[in-house]
Formats: C-alpha cells, sequence, structure tokens
C-alpha cells in the first residue's frame, strides 16, 4: 500500500487543475510582453487568473503579484519593506519558515535592522502580550508571523494580531502559504501590507505563487530586469502556472467547506488511532485546539532505532517528514521542535493531510509504527 501524508510539503496536482492548463501549454505561447495577438492571448489568461484571485482575497487585482513561489515572496516582502520603508526594527517568532527567519536573520547579522523574538506561550503559540511590548518599545516595525506553522500546525490570531499592528503603525506580513486555499481569508478586514501563497500547498503546480502587497504601501521590485508586473517583479512569467495557480484556489474554496470537514476528521482519527493503539504518544503544538486541520506533530516513545523511523515509514510505502534530529539526518533538529521544548531524543513525525486522504490509509500508518513500538502498542485495528 502506498499512503501519502506529506501534503504540507506538497500536493498533488488537481485534475481540473490540469485539465485548465492543458489548452494553455499548448496553445498559448506567446510572450505576454508581446504586442502582437499571441502576446496579447497570454496576456489576458495572466490578468484573468490575478482577477480570480483577487475576488478570493477581497483585494484589488492591482494588489495581487506573480511570483515563483512562497520564499521569493517572503523575501521581497521583507527586504523590500525594510529598505524602502526605512525600518530599523523587526519582529519574528523563533518557529518562522526559515524564507523568514533566515532572511531576517541576515538583515541583522550585516546592521541593517535590530531584530527582535517574540516568546511563545506553552504549546507554541505566540505571545501576543509579548508582541505588544515589543511594538510598545519599537514602534513603525516590521512584523514577519506566519498564519499557521508548517511544522505543528499552530494557527496564529492574524486579526488580533493585525489590530496591534495597526495601534502601533507597523509592517505586518504573514506567511500564508499553509492557509491560503485552506480558509477563506478576507484581507479587507485585517490590517496587514503582504501575505503570500504557493499554488503547489493547495493542488496546483509547482514553481508559482503570488504576493498580496497593500496598496497602501510602495515597494521597489526584488528581481529588477524587465517591466513584467507593473514593473515590479522583472521575468517572463510562468503563464501556465498561473492558470493553474488560480484554478487550484478556485477549486479549493469552492469546495472548502467539505474538504475542511473530511481532512478535519482524518486528523481526529489519526489522532484517536494514536491514542487507543500506542500508549506515551504525545503531539507537539496544539494538535487538539487552534490548529492547521491539515497537519499532525507527533512525538513518538522513545526506541532505539528512533533515527529510522521516516525510513522505516518509506519502505513501507508511507510518506512523512521528520520532526527531529535523529529522524531528519541533521544535528541540530528541527529548529521549531526544539524552540516549543519538544523532547528532542525522542522519533518525531509530521503527517500531513487532503481530501483524498483516507481513514484506509491511516489504520495502516498507525498500523506499521505500531510495528515499530511492539511492547509499548496495541494491535492497531
Amino acid at each position: 500500500m502506498k499512503v501519502y501524508l506529506d501534503n504540507a510539503a506538497t500536493t498533488t496536482l488537481d485534475p481540473e487543475v490540469l485539465e485548465a492548463m492543458i489548452p494553455v501549454m499548448k496553445e498559448h505561447f506567446g510572450n505576454p510582453s508581446s504586442i502582437h495577438a499571441w502576446g496579447r492571448q497570454t496576456r489576458s489568461a495572466i490578468e484573468q487568473a490575478r482577477k480570480s484571485i483577487a475576488r478570493s482575497l477581497n483585494v484589488s487585482p492591482s494588489e495581487i503579484f506573480f511570483t515563483s513561489g512562497g520564499t521569493e515572496a517572503d523575501n521581497m516582502a521583507i527586504r523590500c519593506s525594510i529598505e524602502d520603508l526605512k525600518l530599523t526594527h523587526a519582529i519574528t517568532s523563533p518557529i518562522e519558515h526559515h524564507a523568514v527567519l533566515h532572511t531576517l536573520e541576515a538583515l541583522a547579522e550585516s546592521g541593517r535592522i535590530k531584530l527582535s523574538l517574540v516568546r511563545l506561550l506553552p504549546g507554541g503559540h505566540i505571545d501576543l502580550e509579548h508582541l505588544e511590548e515589543l511594538l510598545a518599545g519599537n514602534p513603525r516595525s516590521l512584523v514577519s508571523l506566519m498564519h499557521a506553522n508548517n511544522e505543528i500546525g499552530n494557527l496564529l490570531n492574524i486579526k488580533k494580531v493585525s489590530e496591534i499592528c495597526k495601534k502601533y503603525d507597523a509592517i505586518f506580513h504573514s506567511d500564508t502559504v499553509q492557509t491560503i486555499g485552506h480558509y477563506n481569508i478576507d484581507l479587507k478586514s485585517l490590517h496587514i501590507h503582504f501575505i503570500n501563497g504557493a499554488a503547489h500547498k493547495f493542488h496546483g503546480p509547482k514553481g508559482v505563487g503570488f504576493i498580496y502587497i497593500n496598496s497602501d504601501v510602495n515597494i521597489s521590485p526584488l528581481i529588477h530586469g524587465g517591466a513584467q508586473e507593473r514593473n515590479m517583479r522583472g521575468g517572463t512569467e510562468n503563464v501556465y502556472g498561473i492558470v493553474g495557480l488560480a484554478k487550484a484556489l478556485e477549486v479549493s474554496l469552492r469546495d472548502l467547506e467539505a474538504h475542511q470537514a473530511h481532512i478535519q476528521g482524518i486528523k481526529d482519527y489519526m489522532i484517536a488511532q494514536f491514542e487507543k493503539n500506542l500508549p506515551g504518544v504525545v503531539f507537539n503544538g496544539d494538535a487538539k485546539g487552534s490548529s492547521l486541520y491539515t497537519v499532525l506533530n507527533v512525538c513518538l516513545p522513545p526506541t532505539d532505532n528512533a533515527e529510522m523511523l521516516v525510513f522505516n515509514l518509506d519502505i513501507n510505502g508511507i510518506a512523512a517528514s521528520a520532526g527531529s534530529a535523529c529522524s531528519s539526518g541533521s544535528n541540530v533538529g528541527s529548529h521549531v521542535l526544539r524552540a516549543i521544548g519538544t523532547d528532542m531524543s525522542r522519533p518525531s513525525a509530521r503527517f500531513s493531510f487532503s481530501k483524498y486522504t483516507t481513514r484506509e490509509e491511516i489504520d495502516y500508518t498507525v498500523g506499521k509504527i505500531c510495528e515499530m513500538y511492539p511492547v509499548a502498542s496495541k494491535v492497531a485495528r
């Protein structure tokens, strides 16, 4: 049996998305910057996609810019806002994606900014009182906090953070890569300046994403070289990817309620099966509380074969992600798990689900893990 439980890393392409992309691949080959009919045809496809995404987020199409993915968009939001808005202080958390954390650390190491890390509450949520304290002492800072953590799934109260940022005239950037296509996000209701998305996280193609830039802020391009994206991102647009991105978001939001109910049911079922069959298991982060419904990070009982967990899962046809030094091959391990106080001597694994995940796949996975713990576990039924 083959079981794919690594959907937070990437998702399979939705057939409807492929169907929308194929005609563009076959027929729309003109350069969208060209003024002839072939160019105008592809330009029209890009602009229709931009309008579709803007409608989904309740913003103007002029605030949506296409990128190669979430990492580029994070770098653009952070580097360009600090440079062009003359910001000297930034606030983030120790559990951000490395696209954010490493970018800000590099800017701090170069002396461009002072960087502050907001404290975490038990379980890994952001301490909003500490965030406000930091902003009270450093108004007009850049605040970069992700909407949902990609490793443990904890959700940020993005509306509350936006209100705090507004109070202190802060620039607010949120990495929304894990939540775009999985939640309805109305940007008009938030005081937020930048968010980003990547198509492959919600059953679209790889290598394409977008950044939302609030019209209240003016920044220069991160990538120079052409007048594409209204002079904001040089380089010929990935037309096929952009069309696929828009279609993937359309399909995801169209079927959102059904998919949320199904995937949350899968996550709850896996939690229950682990608790029933494997004494000593714990869940990293706020798995049963304010948490992304597509992600479950599991800390398993100690074992002599901890470093082989993900490898053994793979041998059994199960795709998951490592969450500790032993299972990731790193001598440091997950910075997220370390920051929230996880016992790094125990093996952890992230299982992430999609609309295609079934209970039979969960039964198989839990059963195989229980076979690795023959003394501690009961037989998974």
